[in-house]
C-alpha cells in the first residue's frame, strides 16, 4: 500500500554548519515540515563534529520518521583536506540514515540548483528565494543558507522522484557497497 504522505529529509553536509530540511509531500503538494542547522565550528576537533553529525541525523530521523533521505554529494575542489572532511561528514550522515534503514540518494550541487532555480550556477541566495516561493513561506525561517541548502536537497529529491539521472541511491549497506566497490578496502 502506498503511503498518502511522504517525508523527505534533505541534508547539506558540512563541517562548519550542516543544513537539514524536511518536507512533507501529500498528493503531490510540498510543505516544509522543519529546517535545522547544526553549528559545528564550536566543537574542538573533527571527530567530535562527526559524532554530533551522527547524533543530530539520528535524532531528526527518530523525531520526524522520514521515508527517504537525500544528500548533497561532495563537490570536487582544490583543497583535498576540506574535501576529505566534507566527505566524512557526508559519510556519517549516510551511516545514520542507513542505520535506520532509510533509503538515501545523492545529488550533485549543480543538479540541486538546477532543480530549484533552473540554473545550475545559481547562488545560495537565489536558491533560498526560490524555495521561499515554492513552499509559500512568508519569510525564510533561518539565517543560515546551509539550512536552506538542506531544504533544497529535499525539494530536489521530490522533483526527481522516479528519475535515475545524475544520482545514486542506496537501500542499505549491501547496496552501497555494490555500487561503490572502490570504497571497500
Amino acid at each position: 500500500m502506498i503511503s498518502a504522505e511522504k517525508i523527505i529529509l534533505g541534508i547539506d553536509p558540512g563541517t562548519t554548519v550542516m543544513g537539514f530540511g524536511l518536507i512533507s509531500v501529500k498528493k503531490g503538494k510540498m510543505e516544509m515540515v522543519s529546517i535545522h542547522e547544526l553549528i559545528l565550528k564550536k566543537y574542538p576537533n573533527h571527530e567530535t563534529k562527526l559524532k554530533y553529525i551522527f547524533d543530530k541525523t539520528l535524532a531528526l530521523i527518530d523525531e520526524f520518521h522520514p521515508d527517504e533521505v537525500a544528500l548533497e554529494a561532495p563537490f570536487y575542489g582544490k583543497n583535498v583536506q576540506s574535501m576529505l572532511k566534507l566527505g566524512r561528514a557526508q559519510g556519517v550522515a549516510m551511516a545514520a540514515s542507513l542505520y535506520r534503514n532509510i533509503p538515501i540518494t545523492e545529488y550533485s550541487p549543480k543538479k540541486i540548483k538546477m532543480a530549484i532555480t533552473g540554473n545550475g550556477n545559481a547562488s545560495k541566495e537565489q536558491v533560498a528565494g526560490m524555495l521561499q516561493n515554492l513552499l509559500k513561506l512568508k519569510e525564510f525561517p533561518t539565517k543560515y543558507l546551509d539550512a536552506s541548502d538542506g531544504l533544497a536537497v529535499a525539494v530536489c529529491h521530490h522533483f526527481n522522484s522516479g528519475t535515475i539521472t545524475d544520482m545514486k541511491s542506496y537501500t542499505g549497506w549491501e547496496s552501497f557497497l555494490k555500487q561503490n566497490p572502490d570504497r571497500l578496502k
